[in-house]
């Protein structure tokens, strides 16, 4: 993906995160409003039946006027116009509350006529647990004589108790938005990183090309001189020359093949392709440099599958390569099938060193090697596995590593009919 589309990407996402969180918020400022209107209106109703209630039985009429003023958030006085008892007064309380869902704690004073002053008359608490006594102050209202006043301490708490999950889900908004800024920022770092890995392999195998074409040129041509053919240490150190040379150009082409197709896919051109006859060609040309190979090909002798030709014979080339370089012994590699009505399986059994439980899932990631003895006498950059995995990527297969019960492992790749 090119970076000005990741990034529009990222912008984009990060804006419809920060907007889904904003409009979160506002909605729950919005629900909390809501909540402590209809508060207020349930104790406006309750606070009205209680006065109600307090005039039954007397022969004054309710007053003409809403008795009920709320002061403060938290706060409001009713005015009676009766004379009226502590113990009634709490008792009615308590019942028009329950009944209109208010559990929250409340607490209430009452004018003494004949002190001038408010007197506190008891704090009710919704929980089970008994609240003692506090000297609370309860101002004084003028022009008012039967009355008496409500506070809830604890309103805002209830209020927000009550939008629980409002506060839940904008939590998670938030938590998520930290998630997505995480994420995003660890992209930008591991692209950053890999454009910087990519750019560091294309020109240190670029730079390194030259030289070795050099070297192969000057050696391939001094190994054809007379004076060097005549001398046999002269001639073999020359072909050790252009050996190891040609090994390690052929390290370089996979590295910037394994570049590109990182870059890019790398362009498939499938078509039925017999297995056997493939496998043949790669035994006989491994078999030149590794004579004491011996290779069992137990597979139908017309299995074909869909693949780029190409591709899977350096699969194969790469298997064979990796089971003979990690061998002690005489390598032996044993090739089974098996299929049924919707797969292939093929099956490339070695004997050699085997790899540790710990360390086989890790064997087809870039530029990994089994930290091992063998592995340090042996030449290479952790790619082959690699690239196997990348073309059985790119052909839709899958393919998985498994020790063997003696020796050895089996490459297993599965592909699809």
């Amino acid at each position: 993906m090119k970076t000005k589309k990741l990034n529009i990407i990222i912008v984009l996402g990060l804006v419809a995160t920060i907007g889904i969180l904003i409009a979160q918020l506002l909605w729950t400022k919005e629900a909390f409003n809501l909540e402590e209107k209809k508060f207020s209106q349930k104790t406006h109703i309750a606070l009205l039946e209680v006065v109600k209630k307090l005039y039954e039985g007397t022969t004054s009429e309710l007053p003409a006027e809403n008795p009920i003023k709320k002061v403060a958030n938290d706060y409001y006085i009713v005015n009676v116009e009766n004379d009226f008892q502590p113990d009634i007064l709490e008792y009615y309380l308590k019942t028009e509350f329950a009944k209109f869902d208010i559990t929250t704690d409340f607490e209430y004073a009452m004018y003494n006529c004949q002190s001038d002053e408010m007197v506190y008359g008891n704090y009710i608490s919704s929980s089970d647990k008994t609240q003692n006594k506090e000297s609370v102050h309860f101002p004084k209202h003028k022009n008012l004589v039967y009355y008496f006043a409500i506070r809830f301490p604890n309103e805002k708490t209830y209020l927000f108790s009550s939008l629980r999950f409002w506060f839940v889900l904008s939590f998670a908004l938030i938590i998520i938005l930290l998630v997505y800024v995480y994420s995003i920022y660890t992209i930008i770092q591991q692209k950053k990183y890999s454009e910087l890995q990519r750019d560091f392999i294309n020109n240190m195998t670029h730079e390194f090309k030259t030289p070795l074409s050099s070297i192969l040129l000057a050696s391939s041509y001094l190994n054809k001189q007379e004076v060097i053919l005549k001398d046999e240490k002269l001639e073999k150190y020359t072909e050790i020359i252009i050996n190891q040379s040609k090994k390690l150009n052929s390290h370089i082409e996979q590295i910037l093949n394994i570049a590109k197709s990182d870059n890019s896919p790398m362009h498939m051109e499938k078509t039925t392709v017999k297995v056997v006859p493939i496998i043949k060609d790669v035994v006989e040309n491994m078999q030149l440099k590794h004579p004491n190979l011996t290779v069992e090909i137990n597979l139908d002798a017309d299995l074909t599958i869909q693949a780029d030709e190409f591709h899977f014979t350096n699969i194969v080339y790469n298997l064979f390569d990796n089971s003979i370089k990690y061998c002690d012994e005489n390598p032996f590699i044993t090739i089974n099938n098996s299929q049924d009505k919707t797969q292939i399986k093929l099956d490339f059994i070695d004997n050699g060193i085997g790899i540790s439980n710990k360390n086989l899932n890790f064997i087809f990631e870039k530029f990994y090697r089994i930290p091992s003895k063998k592995s340090n006498e042996i030449n290479g950059f952790g790619l082959g596995l690699y690239y196997v995995k990348k073309i059985c990527s790119q052909h839709h297969w899958k393919i998985f590593a498994t020790n063997n019960n003696d020796k050895g492992i089996a490459i297993s790749i599965v592909i699809p009919k």
